[in-house]
C-alpha cells in the first residue's frame, strides 16, 4: 500500500516521504506538508520515536495514540491524506493519524442574525470547532452525531445531528434518503446543499433554515429538528422548517413576554405590508378608488397628476430601482455601501418626483416596502417575500382588488398545502394540539 500511495502523490510538490531511522528502529512517514500540522507531528511522532529505546516501544506508543484513524481500503487512506492525515509505515503495517492543520477554526461574530441581547458569537468554518460549540450548549447523552461525506470530488464532511429521543423518525428518514441520493461533484456551502436537497427546485418558499447562531441550534435540537453541519461553512441547516420558524428571532426568547409579542406582531405587519402595498396601490389608483374614503382616493389621484404612464408601470419602475439599491448595498464595501445607497435613494426619489415620473405617495409606499422587507429576521424568507410581491402586483394589475385578494388567498392556500419533510408548512394550531395530546 505504501508504494501505491507514493505513486499516487509523487507528482505533488508538497507530498513528503520521510524515513526515520536510528539503530534498529525504522519508520516511514507519508503526508502532505501543506495540510499537516508539522509542529504537532514533530511533538507527537518524530520526537518520541528518537526518545524510545526499542521498536516494540515505538509500536506500542503509536498504537496507543488517541488520534489514530481506522481505514478499510487504500482509497480511504489516499482521501485522508488529502485532508491532512499522516500515514506511518512500520514494517508491513500502515497506521493512519489525524494531524490536520486547521486555519478556519476562529469563532466568528454573528453577522447574519445580529441581536442586542443573547450570545454574540456564531460558528466557525471548521466542523470540529462547531461540533465542540454545539456540544458545549446541548448536554444530552441522547444527542447523536452521524458523519458522512458529500461531493464526489470535494468529499466534504457532513455531520447529521439530532436528539434521538425527540427527533421525528419520518423527517429524519427523508433527510437521510435525500443526502444518500445527492449526486454532485462539489458541495462547498450549506446554501448549495439546500439547493441540492430540495426536491422542488422551483419552489419559491424555503423549507430548510440556515443559521449561524448556536442558541438557535440548541433550541431547534430540543424541538426535535435535524441539524446538518457542513465542513467549511459557518452556517448550518435546520430541517424541517415551517413558515413561522422564519418569522422568529432568537431575541424573542430574551425579552419580556409583551415586548416579544409586540416585536413579533411588527414582523407580520411588515410581511403583509411588503406583499400587499404595491398591488394595493395599483388596484386603488387604477381600478377601485371607491374602496377607501373619498378624501384618500382624491389624494392618491391628485398625487399622480402629470405622471405620464399607468400606475402599474410607475410601481414596477420604483420597485426595480429599490431592488437595485438593495443589491448595491449588499455588494458594495461596507465603508461606502450605507452612504452610497442612502444618497442614491434620496437623489433618485427627489428627482423622480420633481420630474413627474412618479408620485409622492409612491415614494412613501416604496420606502415602506423596503423597510418592511428588512424586518423579516431570516434572509431566505426575506428574499422569497421580495419576489412574491411582484406576483401579487401582476394579478392586481389585471384584476384590481379582486385579483389582489384572489392572489393573496391563493398564496395562503399554497402555504397550507406545502410540507417540509412531512411537517405541515403552515401549521398554526397543530403544534398546540400535539402538546395537549402528549400532556394527556
Amino acid at each position: 500500500m505504501k508504494d501505491w500511495l507514493v505513486t499516487q502523490f509523487e507528482s505533488s510538490f508538497d507530498f513528503t516521504q520521510k524515513l526515520l531511522k536510528i539503530d534498529k528502529k525504522e519508520i516511514e512517514l507519508l503526508y502532505i506538508k501543506t495540510l499537516t500540522n508539522n509542529e504537532q507531528l514533530q511533538k507527537v511522532i518524530i520526537r518520541p520515536f528518537f526518545e524510545l529505546t526499542s521498536m516494540e516501544q515505538v509500536e506500542a506508543y503509536l498504537t496507543s495514540l488517541p488520534n489514530q484513524q481506522t481505514f478499510e481500503t487504500k482509497e480511504q487512506v489516499e482521501l485522508e491524506l488529502t485532508k491532512g492525515s499522516v500515514a506511518v509505515a512500520i514494517k508491513d503495517t500502515l497506521l493512519l493519524f489525524d494531524f490536520k492543520k486547521v486555519n478556519t477554526d476562529t469563532v466568528l461574530e454573528s453577522n447574519v442574525e445580529p441581536t442586542i441581547m443573547g450570545p454574540q458569537l456564531g460558528l466557525s468554518e471548521d466542523i470540529d470547532t462547531n461540533l465542540n460549540l454545539i456540544r458545549q450548549r446541548y448536554h444530552q447523552p441522547s444527542l447523536v452525531i452521524e458523519m458522512t461525506q458529500v461531493g464526489k470530488k470535494s468529499h466534504q464532511s457532513l455531520a447529521i445531528i439530532y436528539d434521538k429521543d425527540l427527533v421525528k423518525p419520518k423527517a429524519l428518514k427523508q433527510i437521510k434518503e435525500r443526502i444518500e441520493m445527492l449526486n454532485s461533484d462539489v458541495v462547498l456551502s450549506s446554501a448549495e446543499l439546500i439547493r441540492f436537497l430540495n426536491r422542488n427546485s422551483r419552489s419559491l418558499l424555503p423549507t430548510m433554515l440556515q443559521t449561524e447562531r448556536t442558541d438557535r441550534i440548541t433550541y431547534n435540537l430540543s424541538g426535535g429538528k435535524v441539524v446538518l453541519l457542513l465542513d467549511g461553512d459557518s452556517l448550518v441547516i435546520l430541517a424541517p422548517a415551517i413558515f413561522f420558524d422564519f418569522m422568529t428571532s432568537m431575541e424573542d426568547n430574551y425579552h419580556p413576554y409583551w415586548i416579544s409579542k409586540f416585536a413579533s406582531f411588527l414582523r407580520y405587519i411588515g410581511l403583509v405590508t411588503c406583499i400587499i402595498f404595491p398591488g394595493l396601490y395599483v388596484a386603488v389608483a387604477s381600478y377601485n378608488p371607491d374602496v377607501f374614503r373619498a378624501e384618500l382616493a382624491l389624494s392618491v389621484a391628485g398625487s399622480r397628476i402629470g405622471v405620464p404612464y399607468p400606475s402599474y408601470v410607475e410601481v414596477l419602475f420604483m420597485l426595480i430601482v429599490m431592488e437595485l439599491l438593495t443589491e448595491a448595498s449588499i455588494r458594495l464595501p461596507k465603508a461606502v455601501s450605507a452612504t452610497a445607497t442612502t444618497v442614491g435613494g434620496l437623489i433618485l426619489g427627489t428627482a423622480a418626483t420633481e420630474a413627474a415620473l412618479t408620485s409622492n405617495i409612491m415614494i412613501i409606499i416604496v420606502s415602506a416596502v423596503a423597510v418592511s422587507t428588512f424586518v423579516i429576521p431570516i434572509n431566505e424568507m426575506s428574499f422569497s417575500v421580495r419576489v412574491s410581491k411582484y406576483i401579487i402586483l401582476f394579478f392586481a394589475t389585471f384584476g384590481g382588488m379582486a385579483g389582489l385578494m384572489l392572489c393573496f388567498i391563493g398564496f395562503i392556500m399554497i402555504l397550507s398545502n406545502k410540507e417540509s419533510f412531512g411537517e405541515p408548512y403552515f401549521k398554526v394550531f397543530i403544534q398546540s394540539k400535539e402538546k395537549e395530546t402528549s400532556a394527556k
